[in-house]
């Protein structure tokens, strides 16, 4: 009997919708209170600075507009969990680029502003199901929302390392959308069912060829909370870091991960 198809993980595209605006406006917020002093600090992504960094987030979002500008394409060819893999050879924003987007945006907090508005006025004009041809593939407008999910969140992450007690709230339908779609991209990169990986309480998948597990307790398993998962598939924390400092859980010989993360840069 051939193995069974695996359900491809759907979002309920108003529940994202709401969460991409609730943590931009989370960001805004933050970012608001920072000094001039908390935007020169540097940040773990090189030689970006802080407010780099949130020009760098608003330009990200706001490339929806040059999307929805740009023709239709005929079809779907990004599958969502293949986006992280294929958004890491298509990003454009180096220490260069961000530092440019920092010039034309010199107060953040308009910046993120204005893309609030202009990403609220296009959600209430396009379908969901409208599909934008954008810099890592052709996807559909609501899928495009779960990656604006991962970058919010991931890049909040980086923006809370960078400032001691800026602690921006994680909206956590956009925590649970960025858990989700790259505990998938693993399923995508390393296709089997040796292993289970869970990052309670969002996301549990099977990854990794090996022995099909069918009942009792897996033999190999792998646990992380949500933001270390996030920072170990975006290659903010290391697999031997995450094992030394009991940051996650792995047993069984088949729930080592380290040559397959991060998923994305």
């Amino acid at each position: 009997m051939p193995p069974a198809r695996k359900r491809t993980r759907t979002y309920d595209p108003v529940r994202t919708r709401t969460a991409v605006l609730a943590q931009i406006g989370n960001v805004r917020a933050a970012v608001g209170a920072l000094t001039v002093d908390d935007l020169a600090r540097p940040t773990r992504l090189g030689d970006w600075t802080v407010a780099e960094l949130v020009a760098h987030l608003g330009e990200a979002l706001a490339a929806v507009d040059r999307f929805v500008a740009a023709p239709e394409p005929a079809r779907q060819d990004l599958p969502l969990p293949e986006w992280p893999s294929a958004a890491s050879g298509h990003r454009a924003a180096g220490a260069d680029a961000a530092r440019e987007a920092s010039r034309r945006h010199p107060d953040p907090v308009a910046h993120l502003a204005d893309v609030e508005e202009r990403l609220t006025r296009v959600l209430a004009e396009q379908p969901p199901a409208r599909l934008l041809a954008t810099d890592a593939g052709a996807l559909p407008l609501a899928d495009h929302l779960v990656t604006s999910a991962v970058e919010l969140v991931v890049h909040t992450d980086d923006l809370n390392a960078a400032v001691p007690g800026l602690d921006i709230l994680y909206d956590r339908q956009a925590l649970a959308a960025a858990t989700r779609l790259l505990a998938d991209a693993l399923a995508a990169k390393a296709p089997g069912a040796s292993t289970e990986v869970r990052v309670p309480p969002f996301a549990v998948v099977q990854c990794v060829e090996g022995p099909r597990h069918t009942r009792g307790t897996p033999p190999n398993v792998v646990e992380a909370d949500p933001l270390t998962w996030i920072r170990l598939a975006t290659g903010r924390l290391d697999w031997s870091t995450a094992l030394t400092g009991a940051m996650v859980l792995a047993s069984g010989e088949r729930a080592d991960l380290g040559d397959l993360l991060p998923l994305m840069t």
